[in-house]
C-alpha cells in the first residue's frame, strides 16, 4: 500500500444530512480493492486514478487529531461512502481503529459503511463511543448467496460472514443494519433474494435495511460493468442496453413489486427501512440538548 499526501481528512460541518444524519465525512483511504463490478466510485467524476489500488493518507491520525480539536461542533462522522475503511490493509495498519479512538476521545459520533467483517475487531471502541454519542453501522449486502457474491464482489467477505458480523455487533448493542444496494437488475432483483436477505437480517439482529432496487451506471464505470457482465453473465449486457440505453439510473423493471414485498416483509419482522426512522433510531436516547449538536 502507498501513502499519499493530504491536507485534510474530515470535511466541514453540515447540518444533519439526509444521508443517515451525518454531520461530517472522513476518508482515510483512497481507492478500493474489493473488485465489486458495480462500484459507482470508479466513475471518472470522482477522479480516483488507479481505483483498484488502495492508498492511505500520510500522517492520517495526526491530521484527524488536529481537525477534531479545531471543530467547533461535535456531530456524527460518516466514513465508508467512497472507500471501505476496513479494506484488507486496515488489519495491519489500523488507521480506522486509530481514527475511532480519536473520535471517542473527542466525543464525536460515527456512522460507518463497510463490506468487511473486520469491523467486529473494533467493537470495544464502538461501545465506548456509544456511551456518549450515536453509533451506526451499515453493512452492504446485495445478495444472500455466497456463490453469486464471488462473481459480483470477488474480494470481500461472503454474505454469510457479513451476517455473522451483524449478529456480533447486535449482541453488543451496536445499532447495525444492511445497505441493500445496489440490487442489480436481471441478477439480484428477484423475490427469493430479497426475502432471504430480510429473513437473515432479522435472524441476525439487524435493526434496519435501506434498499435501492437498481444500479447507477455512468462513464467508465458502465464500460467496466459491462465487461464484467460479459465475463460472468454473458446474456445480460444486451438486456441492459435494451432496457436502459445510456441512462444513469437503471431501476429494476421489478422495482415496484419488490418494494411492496420489501415493505411487507420488513413490517412483518419489525425492521426499519425509512431514512428518518433509522436516523431517529440510532440517535434515540442521547437527550434533546445533545441531539441538537447533531
Amino acid at each position: 500500500m502507498k501513502f499519499i499526501s493530504a491536507k485534510t481528512i474530515i470535511s466541514g460541518y453540515m447540518s444533519s444530512s439526509a444521508w443517515f444524519g451525518n454531520n461530517y465525512t472522513m476518508n482515510i483511504y483512497k481507492g478500493c480493492c474489493h473488485g465489486c463490478i458495480y462500484c459507482d466510485s470508479r466513475s471518472e467524476c470522482y477522479q480516483v486514478e488507479n481505483f483498484d489500488e488502495v492508498r492511505a493518507k500520510e500522517n492520517a491520525l495526526a491530521l484527524i487529531t488536529h481537525e477534531l480539536k479545531s471543530k467547533r461542533r461535535t456531530g456524527v462522522i460518516g466514513t465508508g461512502a467512497m472507500s471501505d475503511p476496513y479494506n484488507p490493509f486496515e488489519k495491519d495498519y489500523r488507521l480506522t481503529r486509530g481514527a475511532l479512538e480519536l473520535i471517542d476521545a473527542y466525543r464525536f459520533g460515527v456512522s460507518i459503511d463497510t463490506k468487511s467483517a473486520l469491523i467486529t475487531r473494533d467493537i470495544d471502541v464502538l461501545k465506548s463511543i456509544k456511551k456518549h454519542s450515536p453509533v451506526l453501522i451499515k453493512i452492504t449486502i446485495t445478495t444472500a448467496n455466497d456463490t453469486l457474491c464471488e462473481k459480483i464482489e470477488p474480494n470481500v467477505a461472503k454474505p454469510s460472514r457479513r451476517f455473522a458480523a451483524i449478529r456480533e455487533l447486535s449482541r453488543n448493542e451496536i445499532f447495525s443494519g444492511i445497505l441493500l444496494m445496489p440490487v442489480l437488475p436481471f441478477i439480484e432483483d428477484n423475490e427469493r433474494n430479497i426475502t432471504d436477505i430480510i429473513r437473515l437480517a432479522y435472524e441476525n439482529g439487524a435493526k434496519f435495511i435501506y434498499p435501492a432496487f437498481g444500479v447507477t451506471l455512468r462513464q467508465n464505470q458502465r464500460n467496466w460493468y459491462y465487461k464484467k457482465l460479459d465475463e460472468h453473465f454473458p446474456t445480460i449486457r444486451q438486456k441492459y442496453i435494451n432496457q436502459f440505453g445510456n441512462n444513469y439510473e437503471c431501476s429494476s423493471p421489478k422495482a415496484k413489486v419488490l418494494w411492496q414485498l420489501f415493505r411487507q416483509e420488513c413490517d412483518r419482522f419489525g425492521l426499519l427501512y425509512n431514512m428518518d426512522d433509522i436516523i431517529n433510531g440510532y440517535k434515540q436516547g442521547y437527550g434533546d440538548d445533545q441531539l441538537s449538536l447533531f
